[in-house]
């Protein structure tokens, strides 16, 4: 019995010692906050002054994303874009870079 209370110590312990799981961000969810400046297909001029996304590759889009909720980079409109960036994990970055280089 000490030896069965003390394997169910060990594993508790193990188990809280283990990093959690993270689930994978969702890339679709992610951009729909987006798809309203940028449109679906990310081939909007978003309010009138931001790139279009259609045609960045991944490594683009995660730089300036990085750039953004480091508040780095940005133009006239980059408090918008800092607010957003800012919500965002660094997997969702990533997330959002390899689905937005699809488009």
């Amino acid at each position: 019995m000490k030896s069965l209370a003390g394997a169910f110590i060990l594993c508790l312990g193990l188990a809280l010692a283990w990093p959690p799981a993270t689930p994978a961000a969702d890339a679709q969810t992610l951009y729909a906050r987006c798809a309203g400046c940028h449109g679906a297909d990310g081939g909007k001029t978003a309010l009138g002054v931001g790139k279009p996304l259609k045609g960045m590759s991944a490594q683009e889009v995660a730089r300036y994303l990085q750039g953004y909720k480091a508040k780095a980079i940005g133009g006239p409109q980059k408090a918008v874009m800092e607010a957003q960036a800012a919500l965002l994990s660094d997997q969702d970055i990533q997330a959002l870079a390899a689905l937005i280089s699809q488009f």
